[in-house]
């Protein structure tokens, strides 16, 4: 394979990968859903956006920009009432799609509107949309997509580097072998499920000299699974195992200010029916719990003193590259301000146009 093709090397810095001032424009977590009870309202910050989430009478999320339109007073010390959030300060209303449908000392309200944000839930987490519409649905387990599941929390803690790279070690070839001791080789097939999606799943033939393969090799007939989809550049979910059993990790990410990273591992699993299955759903999950933490155990701190700069990719790379690209032609939003990201040629071209509009009107 010729790297160079893929338009990766010192001399090109990508403009989103690792970039602390922008991020895709997607879904992140916000709070898990059982934070968040019915009649309850609390305040979030996620992206350099200050936010509240509050849960109606009917039971679903909202998410609104946190600060009242008339003076500023924070919501998340207002009030839920039915499916609707009252200001604390002047007790002004506000209903489900952001709009002001009641202020006390006015016979009818204002034509004002708060900006809610596209909210929904899955795998246990509270969810927000950084754009006017979503685009494409909430991140599922590629596997699991039309089958009903179950899901638990594991492991949430911070890195001192970008999610971005927290997410190509999961198909780092490398480091399977340097660090785990898994594997000496694996290649990666790429699939791109649509614009913010994008799927690797291993082709290699199981190497029979790993003493875990030796172990497991009885039970199953093809190579072992395993296949990672990144969502948005902030959520990846691993899918891995022998034909008998998947076992399936979601990383969900969220960017930090100055390049760092807050992390919630969900762990989840095809559901099954009944107490047996109820039994059976709780062991999976448990191993699974049990496989990521020896995963993670090795690879957190790496992640706490990285400086990551890819200036010498080699083949084994590939799909780091491909990945860095896929990121590279989505939607970009500055950070805090949630508006499309301007790249500094913009920026120096619309510099210019207004030093010379200003010129010219003087």
């Amino acid at each position: 394979m010729n790297l160079n093709s893929q338009n990766i090397n010192s001399s090109r810095k990508p403009k989103n990968f690792n970039n602390p001032e922008r991020f895709i424009e997607g879904w992140y977590w916000a709070i898990p859903a059982h934070e968040l009870s019915v009649g309850e309202v609390k305040s979030v910050n996620i992206l350099g956006r200050e936010l509240v989430i509050f849960r109606g009478k009917d039971r679903k999320a909202v998410t609104f920009d946190a600060y009242c339109p008339h003076m500023g007073a924070h919501l998340a010390e207002g009030k839920v009432e039915g499916n609707e959030l009252r200001c604390f300060f002047h007790h002004w209303k506000f209903d489900g799609g952001g709009f002001c449908v009641d202020i006390p000392c006015l016979d009818k309200p204002l034509p004002i509107k708060l900006k809610a944000w596209p909210t929904g839930e899955k795998y246990g987490m509270i969810w927000v949309w950084t754009g006017e519409v979503p685009l494409q649905p909430l991140p599922f387990v590629p596997e699991l997509e039309h089958k009903e599941s179950r899901s638990a929390f594991g492991s949430h803690f911070f890195t001192n580097c970008h999610p971005h790279v927290v997410l190509i070690n999961t198909i780092d070839a490398q480091h399977f072998n340097t660090v785990h001791k898994l594997v000496s080789t694996i290649v990666f097939a790429r699939e791109e499920l649509h614009q913010n999606a994008i799927n690797f799943t291993n082709i290699t033939p199981s190497c029979e000299d790993t003493l875990l393969i030796k172990l497991i090799r009885p039970f199953y007939k093809n190579s072992l699974t395993y296949s990672v989809c990144y969502w948005y550049g902030s959520i990846g979910t691993a899918t891995f195992g022998p034909d008998f059993l998947h076992f399936h990790i979601m990383f969900a990410m969220r960017p930090l200010a100055e390049g760092k990273a807050e992390i919630q591992t969900l762990f989840i699993v095809k559901r099954y029916k009944g107490m047996n299955g109820w039994l059976y759903n709780q062991f999976v999950l448990w191993l699974t719990k049990i496989a990521s933490e020896y995963f993670l155990k090795a690879d957190i701190k790496i992640f706490q003193k990285i400086k990551f700069d890819l200036k010498t990719p080699i083949n084994v790379d590939q799909s780091i590259v491909q990945f860095i690209n896929h990121l590279e032609r989505q939607n970009a939003l500055s950070w805090g301000t949630w508006q499309p990201a301007r790249s500094t040629r913009d920026e120096e071209v619309r510099e210019n146009r207004d030093k010379w509009r200003d010129v010219l009107n003087d």
